[in-house]
Order: structure tokens, then sequence, then C-alpha cells
């Protein structure tokens, strides 16, 4: 696995921030392997992508962030967040009943398409231990009402804690996070829902697009904020259907997009590719 740093950055747009980045990378025996930015004129706002190789880089990398923050960042009003290529992101999977995109990232994850650690998979339902059982990963049953919610939800942010968790993926997890339990974790908790929202809302999206005609589907996959499915968009497709297609083949077809757009999500946090800024994601290629 290659040795690099990864910076992810932005701060009001200035002269010479891209000069004084690559500087002080240069200057600390840093060769640059990738780097990508935009310029938002609208809100006048610098974003920044840039990794390089730690091979020969003077700074220890216990104390990389520390030099960069009193060195740039406070000097240029910079919020960044920095990764290493080395540390796999540790990801914990939220489901209920529905499996596809458990399977689909479960597969992903054993092929080594998709680099993460899963320590657990956490359930409001017992349906998928069996799914976890075939992959060896412990799965752990909450049972979710009204009356013990709150008492649910702090167990369950103690066990991330526990296991260093990085993320939460929302794998058809059908139950509403509650606002605390969302503050915890910024940016840092993924959802996949079909894009009928909020033209088809309810327990069956796919009958009430059937009875209108609807000639596409989509899904959208996002960061969770404590506005319900109105948090940055991380990616989105769609696919055309017909008067042709029962109920049935629209669900199927449904469910090929979520897995797909999940995939690609994940795939670009991993990486590192994503900033956020307000309620919209800065995307890198």
């Amino acid at each position: 696995m290659a040795n690099t740093a990864i910076l992810l950055m932005h701060c009001p747009d200035q002269k010479g921030i891209i000069s004084y980045t690559t500087q002080f990378i240069h200057e600390n025996q840093g060769n640059i392997v990738y780097l990508d930015q935009y310029v938002d004129r609208e809100e006048n706002r610098f974003y920044m992508r840039i990794e390089f190789d730690l091979d020969s880089f003077l700074i220890p990398k216990e104390k990389i962030k520390d030099y960069f923050s009193t060195l740039l960042a406070q000097k240029y009003n910079m919020t960044f967040k920095l990764y290493f290529s080395d540390q796999k992101p540790r990801m914990a999977l939220f489901v209920t009943k529905m499996s596809h995109c458990l399977y689909d990232i479960l597969s992903r994850a054993d092929s080594g398409e998709l680099q993460v650690d899963i320590p657990l998979i956490v359930s409001n339902h017992e349906t998928l231990k069996k799914v976890a059982d075939k992959f060896n990963i412990p799965f752990y049953h909450f049972e979710m009402n009204k009356a013990n919610k709150a008492e649910q939800e702090e167990k369950q942010i103690q066990l991330m804690g526990e296991l260093n968790i990085d993320f939460i993926v929302l794998a058809r997890y059908m139950q509403i996070l509650s606002s605390d339990f969302i503050e915890h974790f910024p940016d840092r908790i993924i959802n996949i829902h079909h894009s009928f929202l909020p033209a088809f809302v309810g327990a069956k999206p796919y009958h009430a697009a059937h009875e209108r005609g609807v000639k596409i589907i989509g899904a959208t996959s996002h960061y969770v904020t404590s506005d319900l499915d109105a948090g940055p968009i991380i990616e989105q497709d769609v696919a055309k259907v017909s008067h042709k297609d029962t109920v049935k083949e629209l669900i199927r077809k449904g469910k090929d997009l979520e897995k797909i757009v999940l995939s690609r999500a994940l795939y670009k946090h991993v990486n590192r590719k994503l900033l956020t800024y307000k309620n919209k994601t800065i995307i890198f290629d």
C-alpha cells in the first residue's frame, strides 16, 4: 500500500494558497502525487485535495497535522483534514431487513475493491444476522421503540467509540436517527434512498410511482444531517422505465440503482475524494 498523506482543505480564496501548501511539502522533502483544486466564485471559497509521498518526508507522521496547522492553516484561515493512505477507515453498517445493499458492500469489501475494515453490523431487527455470520462480522441487535430509542442510541454511540468507528453507513436502515446521534458523527453518516423523495413519500414509493406512470426512477446517496434526507448529496443516478414495467420490476431496478449509487458514494468517501461546505459536497476526480 502506498505511504502517502492526503490533505483536504478549504479557506477564503486568496493569492498564494497553492504555492504556500506545495512549498510546505517540498521543503520537507515530500513528493506530490496528486493535486486538484476548485474555486467557488460565488462563495469566494478555495478548495483543494493534495496527496504526497511520505517515504522521505522530514516531519514525523504524528506531527504533520500540528505543523501544518501552525504554519499555514491558522495563518490563512484554513479548515483542513489530514488522512494517511495506510490507515483503513473503520466502517459500521446499520441495516434493518433489506439485504441488497448489505450484500453488495460486504462483497466489495471482501474482494478488496472497497478498502475498509468492518468491525460490526448494527440492526434493529435480527433478520440479517445470517448475512453477518456468513462474512464472520459481529452482529449487534438493538430493538427500537419510542420508549427506549434514546437509551438504545446512547448505547450505539458508546459502541462506535469503543470500536473506533470512523463512519457509519445506513444500508437501508429503516430508523430515523435523532439529532443527538447525528451530531456525534458530522459528515460521517452516509445514507441511500430512492430519488422519488419528496414526490412519493411513504412506505410504498414504487407502487405510487407505478400508478403515476413515471418514466425514470433514481437513487441518491448523501451525508446525514438533522434535516431528514436533505444532507449534502454525494452521488445520484437514474434509470429509464416504461409502462411495461410492473411494480416488481421497478423495485428490482431501484435496488440495482441503490447498490451502485451507494457503492460510488462509499468509494469517494473511503478514498478521501470529498469535502463538504454548508450543504454541498465538493468531489475531486
